[in-house]
């Protein structure tokens, strides 16, 4: 019989049957420790998840000698190898879409599941790349010169590039009516409800439906310049929400228009003349390239020994730091000044003093060469973008009439400018100086720049904690070794919770790590604000020991020679 003949049988809904069914393909053995009361029916429930019994029952054997046996945590451990079907990835293709490339979905029939889980995400990776290039191929026809794809580019990836300006598309003569219809409406609804309030649920709703309207509208294409297009590119993703995201017009420096000096004198423009690339009619297919950042391994270690913090996760956290301190001095004009007048004074008056400090001033804005997870979806950078757009659109297109906007701010906007620009300039990025390098840096400037950072992050009351970091598999836990992670639970929450874990494999422990330090407030010693004390130099002016994670035993210690860095975060 079917679900739904079963349930007319017995006069319930066909939600309880499948219920019920999938509660029978549980484990055989999984029922007889229910029936036995060796369980509870929602811990039973919660294995209903995966119809993989084998996987069924050794989970149970883990939450058995861990006694981390909530429902939540056994469909957490059930679901960790696949995709939730909010992610990104799986909003952009669809479910339907999945499924019928034979993609097998997790359902949860007793809990919320938001949409279930994902399991083949090699193939979920291959319909969005598929997909992704569908449109890249598309957009190409409009005779752009390349055309990148991603599932997510980057914070900062179109940093060094020209961003042409575009205008909008005329409207037509149907749509200016319509947007006139659209303002006259929302103008008459706040004057008729100025008195009032608050609006009633349908006014509300209302002008909900004619912002999204009018916006659509501001969003319209743009229109290049075809000499523009031939040389510029473009950026295609999928935003937060799984929504095609299309970044037009942007223009790398090797592929600007060169200038070519008429020897003769006789051109325009005292003999200069541009040279734009030669085409004889016919428009060149952009490139299209696929990539994405590729995921670090991590190496199991059972040695008990805690060694110091890989070099690329140290960049990593303090490039979450930099990021946070960046947009805190942006938010405190005095300090961001008076870091800037300090380094003006060092360069006036101390010529032979070293260069090595945080704030490097031209400006130029440093690059992050290790991606952070969530770095560009974090507080902080999402502040910094949102400021910066509000500026770039006080200021005038051209440089020529910028001098006349700066001078008609009062002193507040100025300020308030002033410490935006200043602080994109804030390195406070870890970088391993070793041999290797090629002495692009040395441990004296890296220690020189974190000390600077510290007294910065203390002059503007920077705490990552507040800014939203806080410690996760992806981020943090499930890149160190075992007993880094005992160690930070340890310092959180005391030997007892460490003991809940330590018989954990790798994986197990470092989600229930941060379970355990959910809400603790923990930091890595990257992101803790160091002590003056700690921070201060030597009396005889030569930098202090580095911090242990930065350094092994044997090496913390070891003199600093700037001719031949030593190696000062090996793991």
């Amino acid at each position: 019989m079917s679900e739904e003949e079963i349930a007319a049988r017995h006069f319930v809904t066909p939600a309880i049957v499948k219920q019920r069914l999938r509660l029978a393909s549980v484990s055989p053995k999984l029922h007889e420790v229910y029936a036995d009361d060796g369980m509870t029916l929602e811990q039973l429930m919660a294995f209903s998840v995966t119809a993989d019994q084998a996987r069924q029952e050794q989970v149970w054997d883990n939450v058995g000698r861990s006694q981390l046996d909530e429902p939540y945590q056994i469909r957490r451990m059930l679901t960790e190898n696949t995709v939730r079907a909010s992610d990104r990835r799986a909003q952009f293709i669809g479910l339907d879409a999945y499924e019928h490339a034979g993609g097998a979905v997790m359902r949860d029939l007793f809990e919320h599941d938001d949409g279930g889980w994902l399991q083949d995400i090699p193939l979920l990776d291959r319909l969005v790349t598929e997909k992704l290039t569908a449109e890249a191929e598309t957009i190409a026809i409009e005779g752009w010169k390349w055309i990148a794809v991603a599932i997510n580019f980057p914070y900062g990836h179109t940093n060094g590039l020209r961003e042409l300006d575009g205008e909008p598309a005329d409207l037509t003569e149907e749509e200016q009516v319509t947007l006139d219809a659209l303002n006259a409406e929302y103008t008459k609804i706040e004057a008729d409800y100025q008195d009032a309030d608050e609006f009633p649920d349908a006014i509300d709703q209302r002008l909900a439906e004619i912002e999204r309207s009018r916006s659509a509208f501001e969003a319209r294409s743009l229109i290049y310049d075809p000499a523009e297009i031939a040389r510029a590119g473009v950026f295609i993703s999928i935003d937060a929400e799984g929504l095609l995201s299309v970044d037009r017009g942007y223009v790398r420096p090797g592929d600007e228009a060169r200038v070519v000096v008429d020897p003769k004198g006789d051109a325009p423009d005292d003999g200069e003349t541009s040279e734009e690339p030669k085409t004889n009619g016919v428009v060149q297919p952009a490139v299209i390239t696929v990539g994405a950042t590729p995921a670090e391994p991590v190496e199991e270690d059972d040695d008990d020994t805690v060694k110091p913090l890989p070099d690329r996760l140290v960049t990593e956290l303090t490039a979450h730091r930099t990021l946070a301190l960046r947009n805190a001095l942006a938010n405190d004009p005095a300090i961001a000044f008076q870091a800037v007048l300090h380094n003006f004074v060092l360069a006036t008056f101390y010529r032979f003093a070293s260069s090595s400090g945080c704030l490097e001033i031209s400006i130029r804005t440093p690059t992050f060469p290790a991606q952070a997870p969530g770095l560009k979806e974090s507080a902080s950078a999402e502040a910094i973008d949102i400021r910066h757009d509000g500026w770039k659109a006080r200021l005038p297109k051209g440089e020529d009439d910028l001098w006349n906007v700066l001078t008609a701010f009062d002193g507040k906007e100025q300020a308030a400018l002033f410490a935006h620009c200043a602080s994109s300039a804030v390195n406070a990025l870890y970088e391993p100086a070793n041999r290797y390098n090629g002495g692009h840096v040395s441990a004296h400037s890296v220690r020189g720049r974190l000390d600077q950072a510290d007294v910065l992050a203390r002059a503007v009351g920077l705490d990552m904690v507040t800014v939203g970091w806080k410690p996760t598999v992806d981020n943090y836990l499930g890149r160190v070794t075992k007993p880094r992670i005992l160690e930070s639970v340890r310092e959180a929450k005391g030997e007892q919770s460490v003991q809940l874990i330590d018989h954990l494999k790798k994986g197990d422990m470092a989600r229930e790590a941060e379970r355990l330090l959910e809400g603790t407030g923990w930091l890595p010693e990257p992101l803790r604000l160091v002590e003056v004390a700690a921070a201060e130099q030597d009396a005889d002016g030569e930098v202090g020991a580095l911090p242990e994670f930065l350094a092994d035993d044997d090496e913390a210690t070891a003199d600093v020679d700037d001719e031949q860095p030593h190696v000062v975060a090996a793991e």
